[in-house]
C-alpha cells in the first residue's frame, strides 16, 4: 500500500501548543505559492488544519490547501512547486495532489491541490471555520489529538484514522450550522 509507505519513516507525531508564528509562515509561504503557480489556482489558497486555528494545539506543520480545476490539469505545476522545496507523495492520490516539505521525515508543511468542485475541498475549508467559531469543539478536538498523539506517536495512519469519526461529526455539525458560510 502506497499510504503506508509514504508514513513508514516519519518521525513521531508530537502535539505542541498553538504557536503565533503559523498565520505568518502560512502567508509567506502563500505569497511564495501564488506566485509560482498562479495560473493553476482555481480557488485559493487557504491556511486549514490544525495550525489555522488561533489557540489550537496542533503538529508544527503549516497545511495548505490550493483549489485547482482538476487533478490532471493541475500537474504542470509539479515543477514549479519543486523549485520551492515541495516534494510530490501519492497520498490519497484520487482525491487530491498532495506534497510535503522539506522531506518525507521531517515536514514543516503540507500542500493538497484539491479540486474546488470535489467534497474534499469544502469539508477542509469547513471543518477549519467550524474550529475556528467553536472553540468548545476545538479543544475537544486538542484533547482527542494529545491522547491520539500519545497511543499512536510511531503511526500517522493509525492517528489519522482514530479521528476520523471527531471530523466526520464536526463536519456534519458544520453543515448544520447557520452561522457558516458553506
Amino acid at each position: 500500500m502506497p499510504d503506508l509507505e509514504l508514513f513508514e519513516d516519519d518521525e513521531p507525531i508530537e502535539i505542541v501548543p498553538y504557536h503565533p508564528a503559523w498565520p505568518s509562515r502560512f502567508e509567506s509561504e502563500r505569497a511564495a505559492l501564488a506566485a509560482a503557480i498562479r495560473d493553476w489556482v482555481a480557488g485559493g489558497i487557504h491556511h486549514v488544519g490544525s495550525t489555522a486555528v488561533p489557540g489550537l494545539d496542533a503538529k508544527p506543520t503549516i497545511d495548505i490547501l490550493v483549489g485547482v480545476e482538476d487533478l490532471e490539469s493541475s500537474r504542470p505545476c509539479f515543477g514549479r512547486l519543486a523549485t520551492l522545496g515541495y516534494l510530490y507523495a501519492p497520498y490519497r492520490a484520487e482525491e487530491m495532489h498532495w506534497f510535503c516539505k522539506p522531506d518525507r521525515r521531517r515536514r514543516t508543511h503540507h500542500l493538497h491541490l484539491v479540486p474546488i468542485v470535489s467534497p474534499r475541498y469544502r469539508h477542509e475549508l469547513a471543518f477549519r471555520d467550524y474550529l475556528r467559531a467553536h472553540g468548545d469543539v476545538a479543544e475537544e478536538y486538542a484533547a482527542l489529538k494529545r491522547e491520539l498523539a500519545r497511543r499512536f506517536r510511531h503511526n500517522r495512519e493509525a492517528y489519522t484514522a482514530a479521528k476520523a469519526d471527531f471530523v466526520r461529526a464536526t463536519l456534519d455539525r458544520s453543515l448544520a450550522d447557520p452561522g457558516l458560510e458553506q
